[in-house]
């Protein structure tokens, strides 16, 4: 067969093989870990592509990242598939199989004759198919991982066809895809590093004339018909310093972003010593893990306490300590006659700094995706450490090939059981508890999918043992706070909410949630000024300047409420409540077309929107389309039986419109009795209303009294022109029941 033939052999059973291993993500849903930031509670990710989308993508430092290619990605799923978990989940799928592909064409493009196929094909395979790649590929906001890496193999691709014949077309390219990758995820910051290693293996550009050529395969590109010839290791250095330079700048806007994002921990809460020894913990798991991919979760706790107590000498920091002094002895000493064992292991060493934690972004020990491009190095001594020994005096290559199959298999049913973890956010959650011990954001996790099953009590519980975790955990005690005032614990919700405020004074949640509080307890004045500081730190949150109109409605400070709530319409349309609140704005500004608009696309939003049902219900009145209306305003009362009004105007027009197949004094007479009961019949609307529903009945006696009583409340709270109408319709009910008589 011939290499091309061989070659796209090996490209098609690497596809079967990745997909397989991980298809079942394509019945999978968004999970609660920064999917929702993501995408699904990501206003402006969800409309899709959009030229303002565009720039937002270019401007935005939301999740503590700049990243603009990654957002694209997700406004053109949004666009394709909207919020269908299935189509998201198999762009990531399809990613992570070109990733797969693609290394194997480039360690094939980069190292010489038929000896590299086996090796090159079983680095793709672990690539594809190893358990600690799920997480990379099974978590949509991980889409930066494997687009990422994407421009990663094309940068590596494009460097050796540079390599071959260096130029400034060919270098410009191999610039450009470094920085498309860097617009992905800044983990390429390592990529000229890794290039400087492929000069020395397998492209040998580092070797002089003259220089011991290594016995072992790959022949060095320096000696391959059609490659440049050799170069001083400083020269090469050099040639790579633009390359370094977009990396250093892709540093610094990362450092700068994070930090605004308050995603970096300061030196006075993780101390440079204990990330150093957490940094030789997390290599040395790796590792372990590499070689036996077991008790995998989503979150590892750091084991600060075990750090703080015994320092290096605690175990895991020591074992960490001593594989990584003697694994780099031991390559160095290696390196003359194996010169892809250096240029393995310092990929893996290099390639993980920047996660490694000395720069601790987050709460995290470690993490499976960190791996995702670092474990090539390990994949590469182990495949060509493998066949350089099952070489014909040794091990028998036929051997070494069913060892090979073997492991690759395990790996691939590994991952497939681990996929099954990422189905969704509980079972996630489970399985991070069953593994790990004190784990803060699992328990959390596991609330959250509690409060989705609407099992209230036992989210309440989980979030309450998060916060023994985790006393500053802010996401946790909102939502606790949440599930306090929705319970009525109004109290406790504030206390809460208070604390958010001190626990992290530049978040806006902390204040938009007081607001809310302060809103059901009726304190409107004090409401609207924390909602005013909650739109002051985080003014594109729709949800906070809907809230805050809905309370300046109540004001009846309606042009404020109009500003706040065109400007939560502008942002994020669908927002539930936005356009209903802008409907009552408009009626009161008159424009009551826009108005029956607006109510409507808050109903294409909520077909429950109970108050979308009731201004809606107004209008069709107004327009004289009774049947209508009475239609909206029982759905209305429906939906929320405590919409007093909308059952009061209901009541009135059952019993008074002059249509036949619309008067129904029953309806009237129940709707009416229910009012008046929850003001305590002392509201003279509701008891005119109910004299109405009583005379329609024809029980005028009833009628006549209840018509007395309302006159006389409407004089003693003041509004004689009430009283007046009222004794009017109590002289038409006193004649009805003479005629009757």
């Amino acid at each position: 067969m011939s290499r091309f033939r061989s070659d796209v052999a090996i490209a098609a059973c690497l596809v079967l093989l990745t997909t397989a291993a991980f298809y079942q993500v394509a019945g999978h849903d968004f999970v609660r870990i920064d999917d929702n930031d993501y995408v699904t509670d990501n206003a402006m990710v969800r409309r899709g592509l959009s030229r303002e989308g565009i720039v937002w993508a270019f401007t935005t430092g939301r999740s503590a990242n700049w990243h603009p290619l990654t957002w694209l990605s997700h406004l053109a799923d949004c666009t394709i598939y909207g919020l269908d978990a299935r189509g998201h989940h198999l762009t990531n799928l399809a990613l992570h199989v070109a990733n797969t592909v693609l290394l194997f064409v480039v360690l094939r493009r980069m190292t010489a004759g038929e000896d590299s196929l086996w090796p090159s094909a079983v680095v793709a395979a672990l690539f594809g198919v190893h358990p600690l790649h799920v997480e990379s590929v099974a978590w949509v906001a991980e889409r930066k991982d494997v687009l990422s890496t994407l421009f990663w193999m094309l940068t590596m691709w494009a460097y050796a066809w540079y390599a071959a014949r260096p130029g400034v077309t060919r270098y410009v390219a191999v610039a450009v895809l470094l920085a498309l990758g860097l617009m992905c995820k800044p983990m390429l910051v390592t990529l000229p590093f890794v290039l400087l290693l492929l000069d020395y293996w397998p492209l040998g550009r580092t070797m002089e004339r003259g220089a011991d050529t290594p016995s072992t395969y790959p022949i060095p590109l320096g000696e391959r018909k059609g490659f440049a010839g050799r170069h001083r290791t400083v020269g090469l250095a050099v040639e790579k310093l633009p390359l370094f330079a977009l990396s250093a700048a892709s540093c610094v806007v990362t450092f700068l972003v994070q930090r605004q994002g308050g995603a970096v921990q300061a030196l006075d809460v993780s101390p440079l010593w204990q990330r150093l020894a957490n940094a030789l913990i997390s290599y040395g798991t790796y590792l372990r893990r590499t070689v036996w991919p077991s008790d995998l979760a989503f979150f590892y706790p750091v084991p600060r306490e075990a750090i703080v107590a015994k320092g290096f000498l605690y175990p895991p920091v020591a074992f960490g300590f001593v594989l990584i002094v003697s694994v780099t002895v031991a390559v160095c000493w290696l390196a003359r006659r194996h010169r892809y064992l250096p240029v393995g292991w310092f990929w893996y060493l290099g390639t993980l700094v920047p996660v490694i934690g000395l720069v601790q972004v987050g709460d995290q020990a470690l993490a499976d995706r960190y791996t995702y491009v670092p474990l090539v190095g390990i994949f590469i001594m182990v495949a060509w450490g493998a066949w350089e020994l099952a070489g014909p005096r040794r091990v028998p290559r036929a051997v070494a090939t069913a060892v090979a199959a073997a492991a690759i298999l395990a790996c691939t049913l590994l991952t497939w059981k681990q996929v099954g973890y990422w189905c969704d956010t509980g079972a996630l959650a489970e399985r991070a508890l069953a593994v790990t011990v004190n784990n803060p954001l699992a328990t959390y996790l596991d609330g959250v999918a509690h409060l989705a099953r609407r099992d209230l009590d036992g989210a309440m519980q989980r979030f309450e043992q998060t916060l023994e975790l985790k006393p500053g955990d802010l996401t946790a005690r909102f939502d606790l706070a949440t599930l306090l005032m929705e319970d009525g614990q109004l109290d406790r919700a504030a206390r809460h909410y208070l604390a958010c405020t001190k626990i992290k004074p530049e978040s806006a949640v902390g204040y938009a949630g007081l607001g809310a509080v302060l809103a059901r307890q009726g304190n409107l004045d004090a409401a609207a000024a924390q909602l005013g500081r909650a739109i002051e730190l985080d003014g594109d949150r729709a949800e906070y300047r809907v809230n805050m109109a809905m309370i300046l409605v109540r004001l009846q400070r309606w042009d404020e409420a109009a500003g706040h709530i065109r400007s939560a319409v502008m942002s994020e349309p669908e927002r539930l409540g936005a356009e209903r609140t802008l409907g009552d704005v408009l009626v009161h500004e008159g424009k009551l077309d826009e108005a029956f608009r607006a109510y409507s696309a808050a109903l294409r939003i909520d077909p429950r929107d109970a108050g979308a049902h009731a201004g809606l219900g107004s209008l069709l009145l107004a327009q004289r389309r009774p049947l209508e209306a009475i239609t909206h305003w029982r759905q209305a009362i429906e939906l929320d039986p405590a919409l007093m009004a909308v059952a009061n105007n209901l009541a009135w027009v059952l019993a008074t419109n002059r249509a036949a197949d619309v008067r129904n004094g029953r309806e009237a007479v129940e709707l009416a009795k229910r009012v008046c009961e929850a003001t305590r019949f002392q509201d003279p609307a509701s008891l005119d209303t109910l004299a109405a529903a009583y005379a329609e009945v024809g029980q005028f006696d009833s009628a006549v009294k209840t018509a007395a009583q309302a006159a006389d409340l409407s004089v003693a709270v003041g509004n004689p022109l009430l009283a007046d109408q009222i004794r009017k319709r109590l002289e038409l009910y006193q004649a009805g029941r003479t005629h009757r008589e």
